[in-house]
């Protein structure tokens, strides 16, 4: 399966990359796995994407890390958003 990955704001900065089409290896089926899976890159993803509060979307709706993957979506990965 590929999907789209995208990475917003100080995830993108840290990581240097706005997004990237991958084919997602056998076993990581999850969103939370696919994040477990960039992380394992080394230090620089696993700083990234490491946080506790990091927001994560499946075709651009908000979701949890349980949420199945399927081929062809869109996965963003984003630190939380405050406002005032």
């Amino acid at each position: 399966m590929v999907i789209t990955v995208k990475f917003f704001a100080s995830v993108r900065e840290a990581l240097g990359a706005s997004s990237e089409s991958l084919a997602v290896p056998d076993g990581v089926a999850t969103v939370g796995a696919l994040r477990e899976h960039l992380a394992a890159r080394g230090e620089q993803w696993a700083q990234a994407l490491g946080h506790p509060a990091l927001r994560m979307a499946y075709n651009q709706v908000m979701c949890g890390a349980d949420t199945a993957l399927a081929d062809g979506a869109e996965v963003a990965f984003f630190p939380p958003v405050t406002g005032g």
